[in-house]
């Protein structure tokens, strides 16, 4: 499978919940449908944050990356 190509990336690495997710929600609405943002956090409520908010929103999470940090998130616009 191919990567998608990455159109923005927020690194808010050292940002303590919910500021990840709060910036992740504002670069996302800055996008067009479709365009991919990649999110880079160390804070370890994120993972959870980041699953929940995108299985409750027109955001599709195509991957992450959680197993150590930083914890990347990679999120289609929906």
């Amino acid at each position: 499978m191919t990567e998608p190509a990455i159109d923005e990336i927020l690194d808010a690495s050292g940002l303590n919940c919910p500021l990840p997710l709060l910036k992740a929600k504002q670069a996302l609405n800055r996008l067009e449908v479709g365009q991919v943002l990649k999110v880079i956090a160390t804070d370890a409520g994120s993972i959870r944050d980041f699953k929940a908010y995108t299985e409750q929103s027109d955001h599709v999470m195509l991957d992450s990356f959680t197993d150590e940090e930083p914890y990347v998130y990679i999120i289609q616009r929906g």
